[in-house]
């Protein structure tokens, strides 16, 4: 690990970050006059956003963007907008692209404009602007850069108004070297080649009797896989399968129980309160598991019809025992309603006897968003009682295509499926992974949340230690290529940082990310304990 990216944030950041302006737009470059003190504090300094390359803890390029208007590009030609050849909505105007001599034709320029780059599309900008040094024209025009308006400055220091956008920068070198992000996030999937070409063949008629083909294949797979005895594939998301689960629960005479132990679970109870069910909820802590002796006096002193539960609780990482589950609601003949939409395709899942379960072709099983199942023990009749598109009887009767279907994504979804001919390889290999990621979470001196025995490999959820941020730990990873999950609602409120296991990736990579995010941990912890010393102190 040669180079770090990030943003910067600390005052020894800060301090190396005035020294190279001066460097460069000092001595370098004859654009400020020279001072005692060899730091050059830009004018817009509270103002810009510094992303800087580390090598060895050692500034040695920097970049800055700054949305504020006016822009100081503004201030010299005018309203930038008025001389651009395309439109923009959002534009960013960066200043002071500064790197160490040495380092200008090499990986760090090339890494920060990348790293640039990620943080503008992620931030919604759709343009960068700039004014560049004549002398570097060939780096900026790598980079994607192009010129527009006249040049300003002085004959000693000139410059070039130029314009960066997502079509430019892929067309530059910096764009087509690039690497895609690697994915460790909980979803969407990382998608193969092979499935990407089916998703773009020659789309069917779904009456026509080659998609009637293609769908009972895709069936079989997905029963095959869960021990299911009938499924039905959807044109939606998660939510909705369990919107249809709920729709076939709320049919059932009786009240039902929610199992509760995170972010999904408790959702679940929103399905049921929009159908007006009748329910108890069983809540434990996150992170923590259903303990056999309290479930079961639950389910003793409660006469229920249903018990609703998530499979893998997504929001904490806990993988709750399927077959405990299952034991238990035959004894006390009480309906199992399960949410699979995290276990399916990342762990076995047994769904035999299991009323009904929820799953979706864009997380485990490596395909694309848009599809959702719902596993079914029994055949289901219709009732009008329920919306059409909500009424998994309605989907029964069709044979499975009561309405339009998208042969793309069921091909995809069925060329995905096809890494499941040696499921216990490919669980074997997830499994490996997070305890990869187990240990060297382990060793950078922060936890995990789910206990081992009772964790899912697909997704570990780490718990972050004082001074260390989930936020800024996810954002500087992602400048350096390795997208991780911290951003949702529930993860920020608790300063959560989420590894998933469930996307192909090699142990080079994976390697890679694990020393990178070992390191900011130390880091941060040290720039805290010291923070904390000077505090002290004083």
């Amino acid at each position: 690990m040669n180079f770090i990216y990030k943003i910067a944030e600390t005052p020894l950041e800060f301090e190396q970050i005035h020294e190279l302006n001066y460097r460069t737009f000092v001595e370098e470059i004859p654009q400020h006059e020279r001072n005692k003190s060899h730091r050059l504090v830009d004018k817009f300094h509270d103002e810009n956003t510094y992303f800087i390359c580390q090598k060895d803890s050692r500034v040695v390029g920097m970049i800055a963007i700054r949305s504020k208007r006016p822009f100081s590009l503004d201030g010299k030609i005018g309203e930038v907008e008025r001389h651009l050849p395309v439109e923009v909505e959002n534009p960013v105007e960066i200043r002071l692209l500064a790197v160490e001599k040495r380092y200008r034709n090499g990986r760090a320029f090339l890494g920060l404009a990348q790293a640039l780059v990620r943080h503008c599309l992620k931030a919604g900008y759709d343009a960068a602007l700039i004014s560049g040094t004549v002398r570097e024209q060939k780096l900026y025009g790598q980079l994607g850069f192009l010129p527009f308006a006249h040049m300003t400055g002085t004959e000693e220091a000139a410059f070039q108004p130029m314009y960066l956008t997502k079509k430019t920068f892929k067309a530059g070198i910096a764009g087509r070297i690039s690497k895609p992000h690697i994915n460790f996030l909980p979803g969407p999937a990382t998608i193969s080649e092979e499935v990407k070409k089916a998703m773009v063949a020659e789309p069917l008629s779904h009456r026509s009797p080659e998609f009637g083909t293609l769908l009972k294949c895709v069936k079989r797979k997905l029963t095959t896989l869960t021990g299911a005895n009938h499924v039905q594939l959807l044109q939606g998301t998660g939510t909705f399968a369990n919107d249809v689960i709920a729709g076939q629960l709320s049919l059932m005479e009786g009240k039902g129980l929610i199992c509760v132990n995170g972010e999904f679970s408790s959702r679940l109870t929103d399905h049921a309160k929009r159908f007006n069910m009748k329910f108890d909820t069983m809540e434990v802590g996150w992170g923590s598991f259903f303990e056999v002796d309290k479930l079961t006096r639950v389910l003793e002193n409660g006469s229920y019809s249903w018990l609703w539960t998530v499979h893998c609780e997504t929001s904490t990482g806990i993988l709750n025992d399927l077959g405990l589950l299952k034991k238990l609601c035959a004894h006390h003949g009480i309906k199992l309603a399960v949410d699979g939409v995290s276990a399916l395709g990342t762990v076995p899942v047994d769904l035999a006897g299991v009323a009904y379960a929820s799953g979706v072709s864009g997380k485990g099983l490596l395909s694309y968003s848009g599809l959702s199942f719902v596993f079914h023990d029994e055949k289901v009749r219709k009732s009008n009682q329920l919306p059409r598109y909500l009424d998994l009887g309605t989907y029964v009767e069709a044979g499975g295509i009561p309405y339009t279907q998208s042969s793309n994504l069921v091909a995809a979804l069925n060329m995905a499926l096809e890494r499941y001919e040696d499921s216990k390889a490919t669980f074997m290999t997830i499994a490996q992974r997070a305890r990869k990621v187990r240990a060297a979470v382990a060793d950078a001196g922060l936890n995990i949340l789910a206990p081992a025995a009772y964790a899912s490999p697909a997704v570990i959820t780490i718990m972050m230690d004082e001074g260390v941020s989930a936020r800024k730990l996810g954002d500087t990873l992602y400048l350096n290529g390795f997208t991780v999950h911290y951003e949702s609602a529930y993860l920020r409120e608790r300063n959560w940082l989420q590894i998933s296991c469930m996307n192909e990736v090699n142990d080079k990579k994976l390697d890679a990310m694990l020393r990178l995010l070992g390191l900011l941990v130390c880091t941060y912890k040290q720039t805290f304990t010291s923070s904390a010393r000077e505090k002290f102190k004083s």
